[in-house]
């Protein structure tokens, strides 16, 4: 056998570490690695049409799976279309391993076709990013990449020039032990004593749960009730957490509903668990806050906090399950529930008033078919602005089931290209991209990949002919909307030019059906739904502070009717509350 070149020991390195495929458009600083792929097992390349799908399918799959994922781009232009994608890679905390091919080594710095200078340019949206300029750097500086990608859960990226690829590797390399799973951190005793006495001595606790709150959901039932404390959450932390939950009291946030939002501020003790919650205007000042986290750097960042906990939530209330002591008083609790559950009938009627037969389509009555039609362990991907809304409002986690989006970086044409890493992970599990028309369009041409890898994902598109929340946010600033209308085709059409089922709902009365039949089908399928655009209006109660930068508008817009079956949780809830 031959001796090894550079390209082939960092595929070989990547196929010890867990990566099951590449994502990325070819090109010739690529073409040593793709070779390389090409002949080893265990990997695949996969070809999309655009590098930020390549980025957001590696995002996709490592949150579905946990493992490393990775994704690849050419020289200049085309590695700098993996950006975006490793954005929103990082900021959900997905383990990703870029490689930014590079132009010749011998022309950096000159000028040359295409350059850029990748290992700058990627520095803010990742742990790790450095220059391979030298075989003698393989494979310490590829095994430290995938350390700081697995280790600090985000983005190593590696540039590469085409040429240093191909030269052989070095003889004597050093490849060492690759540690693929992350430990689980446990505080000292010191913190957990601190925290069960401000436990013990506060007569209101709330929870407050986000993503980090994964694999925790029995610890944060148990702790709930043992204190008898309502449970919110935010967006990311609602498919971890909002399931099988009697302390249940629902989302704040930009998109909140229910009473968490009341539960954090008439608590005595709000506990932050797992969430680097971004809205800071939604939580209180006047209240101690505990806030833990398995990631130093977010305690304290968004609150002023009485205490700071570093270590994984399962660890840490598993240890306070066992000290704390039970509360016997459930005024507070209950109180919570009965304003939950108030809040909720408060909204109901507004969506179900003759909902199923208003044209165009409510677009709040697509997503709750959608909810009801789909696999009990489906995987939702969701764009950004109105997805994001019906998402929230609609979709009913039960533990088996995933919800992934932009919910951190909030890029627009997100759903898509998470659908395709989502699916490629295992083809007989429902994929379902919720997309909004403008997403949708801005990288349509990935559509062509679920047809060339038949990948039956289902696409399910709310087309309102326009820039909705864009839309909504220049109205509630006094500014007439602009640049906001879509001039739509019929995506159905396309779809099935493609080679793809395809289908438009323009009536109520047709949606079931057409949903049914494209989840029946065995391919790429696209639902083209015409939905109203003016489904959402301003509520009467926003304070200003809730309104800067991002949250200018969109934390005005919020549902006015519609809830999904989360009405029936919070009902089923309150049949715990004693009655007087």
């Amino acid at each position: 056998m031959g001796k090894k070149n550079v390209a082939e020991q960092f595929v070989d390195i990547l196929v010890r570490a867990g990566v099951r495929r590449m994502y990325g458009v070819v090109g010739d600083s690529l073409n040593p690695v793709v070779d390389a792929i090409r002949r080893t097992g265990g990997i695949e390349w996969i070809q999309v049409r655009h590098e930020e799908t390549a980025a957001f399918a590696a995002g996709a799959e490592a949150q579905i799976t946990g493992r490393l994922a990775a994704c690849a781009g050419s020289c200049g232009p085309g590695n700098l279309h993996l950006i975006n994608g490793l954005y929103d890679a990082h900021r959900s905390m997905a383990p990703v391993l870029a490689l930014a091919s590079h132009i010749p080594s011998g022309e950096i710095g000159l000028g040359y076709f295409q350059e850029t200078h990748p290992d700058r340019l990627f520095i803010e949206c990742s742990h790790y990013s450095e220059l391979i300029s030298n075989p003698q750097q393989m494979p310490r500086v590829l095994q430290t990449a995938i350390q700081h990608a697995i280790g600090r859960s985000g983005v190593g990226v590696i540039s590469l020039p085409g040429d240093i690829a191909s030269l052989p590797a070095p003889d004597k390399s050093i490849e060492h032990a690759l540690v693929t799973a992350r430990p689980t951190v446990r505080p000292g005793d010191g913190e957990i004593e601190k925290l069960v006495r401000l436990i013990d001595e506060a007569e209101k606790v709330t929870l407050f749960c986000g993503s980090g709150a994964a694999g925790a959901h029995p610890e944060v039932m148990e702790f709930a009730g043992r204190v008898k404390a309502p449970v919110g959450h935010a967006l990311r932390g609602k498919e971890w957490i909002q399931y099988d939950n009697p302390y249940d009291v629902g989302m704040s946030g930009l998109l909140g509903y229910g009473a968490a939002y009341e539960a954090t501020h008439e608590c005595d003790l709000l506990i932050l668990l797992g969430t680097d919650f971004p809205y800071n205007a939604f939580l209180p000042d006047d209240v101690k806050i505990v806030q833990v986290d398995i990631r130093p750097e977010h305690l304290g960042r968004r609150s002023q906090l009485d205490l700071a906990v570093w270590g994984d939530a399962r660890e840490t209330l598993r240890a306070l399950n066992a000290r704390v002591k039970v509360k016997t008083d459930r005024r507070f609790l209950d109180r919570m529930l009965k304003k939950h559950a108030d809040a909720l009938e408060g909204v109901v009627k507004a969506y179900t008033r003759k909902v199923e037969k208003h044209t165009p389509i409510h677009p709040e009555y697509v997503a709750s078919v959608l909810d009801e039609l789909a696999d009990e362990d489906a995987v939702f991907t969701v764009d950004t602005g109105m997805c994001n809304v019906w998402a929230a409002r609609y979709l009913s986690p039960n533990g088996k089931r995933r919800i992934i989006g932009s919910f951190s970086h909030g890029s627009m044409a997100n759903a898509l290209p998470q659908a395709i890493g989502a699916q490629f992970t295992d083809r007989g599990r429902q994929v379902v991209s919720m997309s909004g028309d403008g997403g949708f369009s801005m990288l349509m041409g990935d559509f062509l990949t679920l047809v060339q890898y038949d990948l039956p994902v289902k696409v399910v598109l709310f087309n309102n002919s326009s820039l909705g929340m864009v839309e909504l946010e220049m109205l509630v600033s006094g500014l007439p909307s602009y640049g906001t209308t879509n001039h739509n085709p019929d995506f159905a059409a396309i779809a099935r030019a493609a080679g793809a089922f395809g289908v438009r709902v323009e009536k109520p009365k047709q949606l079931t059906g057409a949903l049914k039949e494209a989840f029946r089908h065995k391919g790429p399928a696209l639902v083209d739904v015409v939905t109203d655009p003016n489904a959402l209006s301003i509520p009467p109660r926003i304070s200003a502070e809730m309104v800067t930068g991002f949250a200018l508008s969109a934390s005005k817009i919020v549902l006015d009717g519609g809830v999904g079956r989360m009405i029936q949780m919070a009902r089923s809830n309150l049949r715990n509350v004693p009655r007087p």
